[in-house]
């Protein structure tokens, strides 16, 4: 028994080496073109194990030559072929679990155990393809197997381990991890080869060359490195199209890292690139980035179920979109607008993510402004609506909103408002002039302040302090108009009264001052005067002295009103039936209703109606009133004198169908010396209005030219 001839052909060697390393390069850019695609990913993964396959055959077979072997020994076809099935076989096995998508320290012990074996069965095929009785030292064996298992432990993990050359840019790890790869196999060959030995030296020499047979092993032989340089020419193609492909890509991908913020990761979210962009925003390097999750920039402002509905989109193949709040480096905070789109394989999963993002940080600081500021528009609204009258016109005036306070004052509903200008409210009061010059003040972009009488859509009247605020264009337009409003009815009222009591003391002074004066002389006129008549045979003369007396008994009448006036007499209040009284002063005036042609009703919805009162000044009140609608109705109509009971007091109404009264006249009624009659002299009505202001009443006018006028006094059931 005896070891292998150990005289080696150099030049078969070299030959051998050059080879395997060239079809492991070949097999390594398949293999890595595999992790990259996935496109013809069966193609590619047969390729690749073939060529690393055949490459350890060939790295046995031309060992074998070298070594002279088959120049005397008959070669078996069948168990060359089974070499080379097994040396595929098991390279297949190794590389299948070591570029599976879940890679760990475990498949890769797995894939060099499985590598080792590939070496360790095809030598063993080979060498019993020999007619030898060939047996292992097993001394030297274990060893030899150890070494080669740990070359390709290393090799593997050069390649295929965390941050290896798939995900970086490392253009010699590729090259060096063949080479590393090939010093293993041809290490692992030598190894073996010394480790076995021979039974019969004898028979090593005694068989004769069989020319046949080694023309099919050279036959073979030629094949197989046909089929490397095949493979050689195929990784060429593939590159060459990847090359064209990635030019593409790369334009693609420089457009997108000049516009947005790009990271790619995996299909567990690791990632594996990100530009420069993301690296300015982030303030990570690119170092402290790849390896790393998402959750590196993790902000705290969203909760765990954004994340959720996130992982839930993108891991069933849909796009997700977005805008993430996120932490950087630093501490600071910026958002993003995000959009992630899942890459898939044929089985429709996703295997890696691209995220492509817009800094949209001062957007949403705009946003928070924006937000701010409607917070606080929102509480002055709400401290509008709840203080005042607001409505919101367009620059027509066509009324846009309104809130409610405005409803509520108008009376009318807020459907009923939109879409109608003020001229909905006119009481008639203002002039044109007046409106006129409040839109020219806001149409040139001016605040108009104001207060306004408005008519309610009952017919009642309501005063309004009114402040009309333009929202003007960029080229100084209004294109609306916000009125602020306040109820100052009250307060005009307060003030009509306040200023009748001011007339009312000018007056009493007045009174005071010359009523005494005045009355002396008129007695001694009216005295002479009625003693002329008693001589006076003359008819003519008679009417004259007659006018005379009438008049001074008219100025008579004007200096009692006066003296009352200056010292009004007590009012004696009784609970009295209002009922019986207006009755009264109708019955009294009905000759001189008929006298103007004036029919006078009366209408009432109980007959007994007790009010506290003093019945001699409310019956002057009362015929005063009736007496004036009924001469300013000169050509004929009606009077309408009702009674009802109403919110805890009585209200009377005197209404004519006469002339009407203009509104600018209208709010004189009441003020001493003044009157819309010819022969009037204004104290009766200002004598009116007192006497029920005594009484705790008001008295309220309303008219509309040619359409008549409505008088209307209330008075409390308890004054």
């Amino acid at each position: 028994m005896g070891t292998i001839i150990e005289s080696y052909s150099p030049i078969l060697i070299v030959i051998a080496v050059m080879l395997t390393l060239m079809t492991t390069y070949t097999s390594l850019d398949l293999f890595t073109l595999l992790r990259n695609s996935e496109k013809n990913n069966r193609f590619i993964f047969l390729g690749g194990i073939s060529s690393m396959g055949i490459g350890i055959w060939v790295m046995n077979f031309l060992t074998m030559l070298a070594m002279d072997t088959y120049s005397i020994v008959g070669n078996q076809i069948p168990l060359t072929l089974l070499s080379i099935i097994l040396g595929v076989s098991f390279t297949g096995i190794a590389f299948y679990v070591v570029t599976n998508e879940s890679f760990g320290f475990v498949k890769l012990l797995l894939g060099s155990f499985f590598m080792m074996l590939a070496v360790f069965s095809t030598h063993v095929t080979g060498m019993y393809t020999l007619s030898l009785g060939i047996q292992y030292n097993l001394i030297i064996l274990v060893p030899s197997l150890l070494l080669i298992y740990g070359s390709f432990l290393f090799s593997l993990w050069v390649l295929f381990s965390y941050r290896n050359i798939i995900h970086t840019s490392n253009v010699w790890l590729k090259p060096i991890s063949a080479i590393i790869i090939t010093a293993a196999i041809v290490e692992g060959y030598f190894l073996l080869t010394k480790a076995a030995q021979s039974f019969d030296s004898a028979s090593f020499n005694a068989n004769s060359t069989q020319s046949q047979e080694q023309f099919v092993i050279y036959l073979v032989l030629f094949i197989t490195i046909l089929i490397t340089a095949g493979l050689l020419w195929s990784s060429t193609l593939i590159s060459n199209r990847l090359e064209t492909s990635d030019t593409y890509l790369n334009d693609i991908k420089f457009a997108l890292d000049e516009s947005a913020i790009v990271a790619i990761t995996d299909a567990k979210g690791i990632i594996t690139y990100v530009n420069d962009k993301f690296i300015e925003i982030s303030k990570y390097s690119r170092e402290e980035l790849i390896g790393q999750d998402h959750s590196l920039l993790n902000s705290g402002y969203h909760p765990r179920e954004f994340f959720k509905d996130l992982w839930r989109t993108i891991g069933t193949g849909h796009v997700w979109k977005g805008e993430v709040k996120n932490i950087d480096k630093e501490g600071s905070y910026y958002w993003v607008d995000t959009t992630i789109v899942p890459f898939l394989n044929k089985k429709g999963k996703p295997y890696q993510y691209i995220a492509i993002r817009n800094d949209i940080t001062k957007r949403k600081e705009a946003e928070t402004q924006v937000l701010d500021t409607m917070k606080d528009i929102q509480d002055i609204k709400f401290a509008l609506d709840e203080s005042s009258i607001v409505a919101i016109t367009n620059e027509k005036g066509t009324i846009m909103n309104v809130n409610d306070n405005f409803v509520q004052i108008s009376k009318y509903s807020r459907d009923e408002l939109i879409g109608e200008d003020h001229r909905i409210l006119n009481s008639g009061y203002h002039s044109k002039e007046f409106f006129k010059n409040l839109w020219r003040t806001i149409g040139q972009g001016y605040v108009w302040k104001g207060e306004i009488r408005n008519r309610a859509k009952d017919g009642t009247y309501y005063w309004v302090d009114t402040t009309i605020v333009p929202f003007l264009k960029e080229n100084g337009k209004p294109y609306q108009y916000l009125a602020i409003r306040s109820d100052i009815t009250e307060r005009k009222k307060t003030e009509e009264v306040l200023h009748r009591q001011d007339k009312l003391a000018a007056v009493g002074q007045l009174a005071a001052g010359v009523a005494h004066e005045i009355r002396n002389p008129l007695t001694s006129m009216r005295g002479y005067a009625e003693f002329l008549q008693l001589d006076e045979t003359d008819e003519e003369r008679q009417e004259y002295l007659s006018i005379i007396v009438e008049e001074i008994e008219r100025v008579n009448a004007i200096v009692e009103e006066f003296m009352l006036l200056s010292k009004p007499k007590e009012i004696e209040l009784g609970k009295k039936n209002i009922i019986p009284i207006v009755r009264n002063v109708i019955s009294l005036l009905e000759f001189h209703a008929k006298k103007h042609k004036v029919q006078l009703t009366f209408e009432n919805s109980m007959d007994v109606m007790e009010v506290n009162c003093d019945e001699d000044r409310v019956k002057q009140v009362f015929l005063n009133l009736i007496k004036n609608s009924i001469e300013a109705t000169p050509k004929g109509g009606t009077v309408t004198v009702s009674i009802q009971l109403e919110n805890e007091g009585v209200t009377m109404k005197v209404i004519d169908t006469g002339v009407g009264i203009p509104p600018d006249k209208l709010k004189k009624i009441g003020e001493p010396f003044y009157t819309t009659k010819k022969n009037g002299n204004g104290l009766g009505l200002m004598v009116s209005f007192k006497i029920i202001e005594d009484h705790g009443g008001k008295i309220t006018v309303e008219s509309e030219v040619q359409q008549g006028t409505t008088f209307t006094v209330q008075l409390p059931l308890e004054s």
